[in-house]
């Protein structure tokens, strides 16, 4: 085990020495504990300041399975929000005989025919945002493939505070509630100003109005900045000990152990997880599955699932080894691209396997 773990550290040590990320945290684990916890590098390659296992990363879309897909799966099992229900009896702008089938199950799988952003600038208003969501061309028939789509997430998001009545925050925060507690496993909606400081900073894409700044405790996506700081696709905050006590959460659930309240149930998480029947997709309910070019290296077993985010987060879940790893950097503050990052995640998995 300890030449497993040196040879991932390495990996990790290679990726910052490469620019690839000035910071990350890891937790790789089985469902009763952690195996490993680490932190590695600094701030930023201009900010000496070391990162901790106390350091918050900005989640991205690790939103979608961790908040949104939980959210909408509690408000099922409470019986407010059936998985078959179309979007357009929630979301009445969502209308046309090109869209009339979509249903939740559709957005949560990724097959809604949305594409994955929106052509113009954002809007600024949630009102705009269903206009322009539910007004645009789809890309495809409904339910006939798979596309990853920030929109139909933040439309998801719309439909769980329609019937949930209360903002997707609000519940969001009240969903981790209910996950076990432990020092510093901070899973977070909003950074709080006495975290800030310690939060990973990451910085503003070109399109992005806040272009030319740090943002520290602000969220990376434009859209969800837009939508108030936190949304259906992205705004969640968190440590690697807060992703990894919420991966024991599933993990212990998705192998039909000791299971947590809704929507940590058994039936919840292994419904959640199954692919879906979509022709050509790995999709499943907010997650991934394993595919040989997954992020998640080649070395998983076909059970597992997961998701990453876009400044260089990642959860992967293997309930037939009884694993989870949890990968958090700050890619997007000066550092490298999407396809390293992809090159890293695939190389850290590859290495952990065994553990």
């Amino acid at each position: 085990m300890i030449e497993t773990i040196e040879l991932a550290r390495r990996t990790i040590a290679s990726a910052i020495d490469s620019r690839v990320f000035p910071a990350a945290t890891l937790e790789v684990g089985r469902s009763a504990a952690p195996i490993w916890q680490d932190a590695l590098g600094t701030a930023g390659f201009d900010d000496p300041t070391p990162v901790s296992l106390e350091t918050p990363f900005d989640l991205a879309s690790l939103t979608k399975p961790i908040a949104t897909t939980s959210v909408a799966l509690k408000l099922e099992t409470e019986r407010r929000l059936a998985l078959d229900t179309p979007v357009s009896s929630i979301i009445p702008e969502w209308s046309g005989a090109d869209r009339v089938m979509v249903t939740v199950r559709h957005l949560l799988e990724h097959s809604s025919g949305l594409s994955a952003r929106l052509i113009d600038h954002p809007p600024r208003q949630r009102r705009a945002f269903i206009h322009d969501i539910c007004s645009m061309a789809l890309e495809y028939a409904p339910g006939t493939r798979s596309i990853y789509s920030d929109l139909g997430f933040i439309l998801l998001g719309f439909c769980c505070e329609e019937r949930g009545q209360a903002t997707l925050a609000t519940q969001t925060r009240s969903l981790l509630d209910l996950l076990p507690t432990a020092p510093h496993a901070e899973l977070l909606v909003a950074v709080p100003p006495d975290a800030r400081a310690r939060t990973a900073p990451t910085r503003p894409l070109a399109e992005d109005d806040r272009r030319g700044r740090r943002l520290t405790g602000e969220v990376h996506d434009n859209y969800a900045a837009a939508l108030g700081g936190f949304a259906g696709h992205a705004g969640l905050f968190g440590t690697a000990r807060g992703v990894g006590q919420f991966a024991r959460t599933v993990l212990a659930a998705a192998r039909g152990g000791s299971a947590g309240p809704s929507p940590f149930t058994t039936d919840c998480v292994q419904r959640s997880i199954a692919k879906s029947a979509v022709p050509g997709s790995s999709r499943a309910m907010g997650w991934d599955t394993m595919l040989p070019t997954s992020s998640c290296g080649s070395r998983l077993t076909s059970s597992a699932f997961g998701h990453v985010g876009f400044t260089g987060t990642s959860l992967w879940i293997d309930p037939v080894l009884d694993r989870y790893f949890v990968l958090l950097s700050n890619r997007v503050y000066d550092a490298g691209t999407s396809d390293e990052m992809q090159q890293i995640r695939r190389a850290f998995h590859d290495a952990l396997a065994a553990i």
